[in-house]
């Protein structure tokens, strides 16, 4: 049941902001990727921030692999110089936060009070949408970037959790639905579950206490605000590995 609802999820876009010179950047590199994704360990980010020893390299190779070789090397100087990234964050209020490297996702991880844990997963961006640029001014669009975002709340106990779909826009955390588990349910795979009506569809009063209740768990929107802040530094530290990925690929 849990893994055909999670195929079932789908995050729907909405609007306003603008955004950074690093956003730009992540944007020229991701334009193709209009509709959200829920996706999925190369080593650890601490080796990005080694020295460079390039030239070395690249003189023991044929004039073709080194050529090869120095643009991969040239790309990875710029990225690292352009905008450095810095260590991950290891903490955010009372959350601890477990970055997964070499995977589009990060992991935090909360308690509240004596009865509950939480778990928030949370998506590399995965999408945006294009909204008008604000000004006297302005001309163009701006693109409002995507980060997807799940939230476990469980009893410890382990008897139920309830499971909350979000999109994390730049500055607001919108819920899209919210699926309850019990113990049994989880193990009974039932072809066609249940899984409840969509968030919006809501009453308007159901609608409020439950952002309520993801707020008393510190769930809300800074958390969005930290979510950006973050991605965008994971997106170059993943950028920065890859690239180092590829060029000892090249030097086999």
């Amino acid at each position: 049941m849990y893994r055909l609802i999670r195929s079932a999820r789908r995050t729907i876009l909405s609007s306003s902001s603008s955004f950074s010179k690093n956003q730009f950047h992540w944007l020229q590199c991701h334009r193709s990727h209009r509709v959200p994704s829920i996706q999925s360990r190369i080593g650890t980010s601490a080796f990005l921030f080694r020295s460079r020893p390039y030239l070395t390299d690249v003189m023991t190779k044929s004039p073709f692999e080194a050529n090869i070789l120095r643009i991969i090397c040239s790309e990875i100087d710029y990225q690292s110089d352009y905008a450095p990234p810095h260590q991950p964050a290891t903490k955010f209020n009372s959350f601890a936060v477990e970055d997964r490297v070499g995977e589009q996702w990060m992991t935090m991880y909360g308690k509240f009070g004596d009865s509950e844990d939480i778990k928030i997963e949370a998506t590399m961006f995965d999408g945006y949408v294009s909204v008008p640029r604000v000004g006297d001014d302005a001309t163009g669009e701006d693109a409002r970037l995507h980060i997807s975002v799940i939230v476990d709340i469980s009893k410890r106990d382990g008897s139920k959790t309830a499971e909350f779909i979000c999109s994390a826009w730049p500055d607001t955390l919108e819920i899209h639905n919210v699926y309850v588990f019990s113990s049994t349910s989880r193990d009974n795979k039932l072809v066609r579950p249940y899984i409840g009506p969509h968030f919006g569809k809501l009453s308007g009063e159901l609608r409020r206490t439950l952002r309520e209740f993801l707020k008393a768990r510190g769930v809300k929107d800074e958390l969005s605000v930290f979510l950006h802040e973050y991605m965008m530094n994971k997106d170059r530290i993943e950028l920065i590995g890859w690239l180092r990925n590829l060029k000892s690929f090249v030097e086999k």
